[in-house]
C-alpha cells in the first residue's frame, strides 16, 4: 500500500481527486476520513494532518509555577506529546500494512517538520517503511501530477530548523512568562506572556507610542488664495512657504495682497509610475491591510483559496517568478470568465515580461492565481482576496503608468504662489490594479502672462502632528527588516499581542499592561526587548535548514543566552515586581469617583464578578457592572460628560465590543429597562432567580457555582459564555434574560 500525507484534510481530499479522477473512495479509519483507489500493490491511500498532530511540552512535574522555579525550564525535558489522537491512531493503523509512504506537506520549515513527525510515528509502527518527499506551490492538477511525477527526499535540515523553533520558543516563552507573571502577581488567565519574538515586537509598539507622547505640538499656518480665471474657472493657489511658524510674519503677507494674480510659470512634464513586484507574503499583507483586513484574516483567507487550487502557496519571501512556470499558459486560464477583457489585452503582447523584486528564494513562487475560480464559489471576502491577487499579478506584465505633472507659479503683490496639477494619461498597470490609485488633481489651461483675479485669501491655523502609530501592514514590514519572526508568524505575533490584551485597534495602540511590561524589560533585562537576539537566532535557523550547523548547537547557545537573561532577572528581582505592579495597576483605573473624588479601578467581587468600583470603599458604594466575559481594554479617549475612560471587552476569535464609556452605558441600559418596564402591562418582573419559571432549586445552584447569583448577575452575563460554563441550552438561558428584562 502506498500511503499519501498531506498537511490538511481538505489538501488531502483535493490532491486524492486529482491522482484518481475524482474515481476514490472515502474511509474512514479510527473516526478520520481517508481517500484511497486502486487495489493490491497500486492501492494509494490519502490522509490529511490537521497540522501539527503532535506539541511539545515540559513533564508534568514542571507545571506547578509555585514550586518550579521559571529558570529550571531552561535546561528541562522537552518531551512530545499527540494533540490529534484520532489521526495518531489512523497514520498507526495505516502504518503497519504500509510499504511506501510520500511526505505531501506544505514546502517551508513547519510543513517538512510535520510530515517528519509523521515519519516518526509511522517508523514506530513499521521501520522498513520506504519514504519520499513532494513539492508543490499550488493544488493544481499540473502542479500535482508535475510534483508526483518528480519526487524527492526530505529535508531533515529543514525539518530540524522548523523543530529548534519549537524548542527555543518553548522554553524562552514559558520560562518568561512565568518569572514575570509571577513577579507582577499575574496568574491564571491572566497570566503576562513574554515571548523571544513576541516582545521586541511589543516593544516597537510601546516606543513608537512613546514617540506620540512625548511629542509636542507646534503651531503653524498656512496661507492660500482662491483664484478665477477669465472663464470663470476656480482652483486653490497655496503660498511658496507651506508653514508659517509666526502669525505675525502670515499677517504682515495678508496686508499686502491685492485682488490680481500673475501667472509666472507654468512647467509641463510627465512622470513615470514604475509596476508593482509580484507579491510575496509580506507585500501581500500590506496590500490587503490597505483594503480593510487585518495581518491573520487576510493569512485565513489566502490559506483557503490556496488550499482549493485558486491560488498559489501563500507563504513565501519570492518576488521573482521561477521560469518553471509558463506564464503565457497561466494568463490563458483568464481568457474567460470576469478577468477575461484584462486577460486578453495582455495576451496581445508579443512578449510578457513580468517585473522582478529584490527577493529571489527557490522554496516557492510569489504568490499567483493557480486556477480560474467563479465568484459563486467563493464567499464575498474570499473573493476580494483573489481578486487582488489576480489583478497584483496582471499588474506585474502591463506597461508603466503615466502622469503629465503641471507645475503652475503665481504672482501675487509680489509674493509667489503655487498650484500642482496632475493628470493620468496613460493607465498602463493601474488599469488593471487599481486599488489605492492617486486621482487626477486638474487645473484649468493656463498660459504664462494671464491675469487671475484672487477671489479670496484664506489663513489655516494648525498643528504639527506626532508619528502615525503602527499599521499592521507596516508592522509586518519592519518585523521583517529587523528579522523578527518568519513570514509564516508574523500575523500570528500580532494576533498574540492582541489576545494577550497587549494592544488594541488599528492602527496598533498598547495598553497600559504593554507598557509596564516592556518598561520593566527595557530597564531590566533589555536583550528581551531588542530584536538582535532574536534575529541572531533566526540566522542560526537558517543555517540548520542549510545543513551548515547541527540543531544541538543552536539549542545550547539559546540557553546560554537566556540563562544571561536570567543573571539579569536574578539581580533586580524585587525592582522588576515592584515596577510590574504598579504599572499594571494603572490599566485598571476608569477615572475619578464623581461621589468621593477617589479612583474608580476594575475590580473582582469575592464571587470572582468584575466591576467597576471606588477605591473609596466602604465609605463609598459607587460602581458600575461590567460583563463578566472577556478581557478589559482601558482605551485612551475619555468621557465628554463623565470624564471616564471608554473601554473594550475583547473575547477570543470575536471582535472587541466598545462599550464606550461605562458610566452612558450602564445609564442607558437603565433607560432600556425602564421603558421596557412601562410597555410591560403591568406585569410583575422577576426578583430573585427562583422566580423565574424554569428555575428550581438545582438550577440555581448550577447558576450561582458560575457565578450567576441574582437577577442582576443574569441579565449582563454573557449568555453563549454561561451555557458553556453550565451546559445550560444558550436558547433558555436568553429566555431567563427576557423574562428578566
Amino acid at each position: 500500500m502506498h500511503l499519501i500525507i498531506a498537511e490538511k484534510h481538505i489538501a488531502a481530499k483535493r490532491i486524492a481527486s486529482i491522482l484518481s479522477q475524482d474515481k476514490l473512495k472515502q474511509i474512514r479509519v479510527s473516526g478520520v476520513d481517508t481517500y484511497e483507489f486502486g487495489s493490491g500493490e497500486e492501492r494509494k491511500v490519502f490522509i490529511g494532518l490537521s497540522g501539527h498532530i503532535v506539541k511539545l511540552d515540559f513533564p508534568k512535574a514542571y507545571n506547578n509555577w509555585q514550586k518550579v522555579e521559571a529558570e529550571e525550564l531552561i535546561d528541562a525535558q522537552v518531551i512530545t506529546t499527540s494533540t490529534q489522537v484520532k489521526i495518531v491512531s489512523a497514520l498507526k493503523k495505516l502504518g503497519k500494512e504500509t510499504t511506501k509512504a510520500t511526505i505531501a506537506t506544505d514546502y517551508d520549515r513547519e510543513g517538512e517538520l510535520i510530515g517528519v513527525e509523521a515519519v516518526d510515528i509511522l517508523k514506530s509502527v513499521n521501520p522498513d517503511i520506504e519514504f519520499d518527499r513532494v513539492h508543490y506551490s499550488a493544488i493544481t492538477p499540473k502542479e500535482i501530477h508535475d510534483a508526483f511525477g518528480n519526487p524527492s527526499r526530505i529535508d531533515f535540515n529543514l525539518a530540524d530548523a522548523g523543530h529548534s523553533r519549537q524548542v527555543i520558543d518553548l522554553v524562552w516563552g514559558a520560562s518568561l512568562t512565568r518569572y514575570i507573571s509571577l513577579a507582577a502577581g499575574r496568574l491564571g488567565n491572566m497570566f503576562l506572556s513574554v515571548g523571544r519574538v513576541q516582545s521586541p515586537t511589543l516593544a516597537l509598539i510601546v516606543e513608537r507610542e512613546k514617540e506620540r507622547d512625548a511629542f509636542v505640538a507646534k503651531k503653524y499656518w498656512e496661507l492660500s488664495a482662491s483664484l478665477q480665471t477669465k472663464k470663470g474657472e476656480i482652483f486653490q493657489a497655496e503660498h511658496k512657504t507651506s508653514r508659517f511658524w509666526e502669525k505675525e510674519e502670515v499677517d504682515s503677507i495678508l496686508k499686502k495682497l491685492k485682488d490680481t494674480a500673475l501667472v509666472s510659470s507654468i512647467t509641463t512634464s510627465t512622470k513615470t509610475d514604475k509596476q508593482p513586484t509580484p507579491f510575496n507574503t509580506t507585500e501581500f499583507i500590506s496590500a490587503a491591510s490597505a483594503l480593510g483586513y487585518t495581518a491573520s484574516s487576510a493569512m485565513n483567507i489566502a490559506e483557503s483559496l490556496y488550499m482549493n487550487g485558486f491560488i498559489s502557496y501563500p507563504r513565501t519571501d519570492n518576488t521573482v517568478y521561477p521560469e518553471s512556470i509558463d506564464l503565457r499558459a497561466q494568463i490563458e486560464i483568464f481568457a474567460k470568465g470576469p478577468f477575461k477583457e484584462y486577460a486578453e489585452k495582455l495576451l496581445a503582447k508579443k512578449e510578457l515580461v513580468p517585473t522582478r523584486g529584490k527577493k529571489e528564494t527557490t522554496d516557492h513562487p510569489p504568490i499567483y492565481p493557480a486556477s480560474l475560480a467563479k465568484k459563486s464559489e467563493l464567499s464575498e471576502q474570499e473573493w476580494k482576496v483573489y481578486e487582488l491577487v489576480v489583478r497584483r499579478f496582471f499588474a506585474t506584465f502591463a506597461e508603466p503608468a503615466e502622469w503629465e505633472t503641471i507645475k503652475a507659479r503665481f504672482d501675487i503683490s509680489g509674493e509667489e504662489f503655487k498650484a500642482n496639477g496632475a493628470r493620468l494619461v496613460v493607465p498602463g498597470w493601474r488599469w488593471y490594479y487599481p486599488y489605492n490609485a492617486p486621482e487626477d488633481r486638474l487645473l484649468p489651461v493656463l498660459t504664462e502672462g494671464d491675469q487671475l483675479a484672487v477671489l479670496s485669501k484664506d489663513v489655516a491655523e494648525k498643528e504639527t502632528q506626532p508619528p502615525g502609530r503602527y499599521g499592521q501592514g507596516r508592522l509586518i514590514k519592519i518585523m521583517e527588516e529587523l528579522g523578527l519572526g518568519t513570514k509564516a508568524t508574523r500575523h500570528e505575533i500580532i494576533s498574540k499581542l492582541y489576545s494577550r490584551a497587549y494592544i488594541h485597534g488599528n492602527p496598533l495602540q498598547p495598553t497600559k499592561t504593554a507598557f509596564a511590561v516592556v518598561e520593566s524589560l527595557e530597564k531590566f533585562a533589555p536583550t528581551i526587548s531588542k530584536p538582535d537576539m532574536t534575529s541572531k537566532l533566526e540566522a542560526d535557523m537558517d543555517r540548520i535548514a542549510e545543513g551548515e550547523i547541527p540543531e544541538e548547537e543552536v539549542l545550547n547557545e539559546s540557553r546560554e543566552m537566556l540563562f544571561s537573561v536570567f543573571r539579569d532577572l536574578a539581580e533586580n528581582r524585587d525592582n522588576i515586581s515592584e515596577s510590574l505592579r504598579a504599572g499594571l495597576r494603572e490599566d485598571k483605573i476608569i477615572g475619578v469617583c464623581p461621589e468621593c473624588g477617589s479612583k474608580l479601578m476594575v475590580m473582582r467581587s469575592k464571587k470572582g464578578g468584575r466591576f467597576i468600583g471606588c477605591e473609596g470603599y466602604p465609605e463609598c458604594n459607587f460602581s458600575l457592572p461590567l460583563p463578566r466575559g472577556g478581557k478589559v481594554i482601558v482605551t485612551e479617549k475619555t468621557c465628554d460628560q463623565h470624564d471616564l475612560y471608554h473601554i473594550s471587552i475583547i473575547n477570543s476569535g470575536k471582535r472587541p465590543w466598545n462599550l464606550g464609556c461605562p458610566q452612558c452605558n450602564f445609564l442607558e441600559w437603565q433607560k432600556v429597562q425602564e421603558e421596557e418596564k412601562k410597555n410591560n402591562n403591568g406585569k410583575i418582573k422577576p426578583k430573585k432567580i427562583t422566580d423565574i419559571s424554569g428555575i428550581g432549586k438545582v438550577t440555581a445552584e448550577k447558576l450561582t457555582e458560575a457565578g450567576v447569583s441574582d437577577v442582576k448577575d443574569l441579565v449582563s452575563i454573557d449568555p453563549l459564555e454561561l451555557s458553556r460554563t453550565t451546559n445550560i441550552p444558550v436558547k433558555k438561558i436568553r429566555s431567563w434574560q427576557d423574562a428578566v428584562a
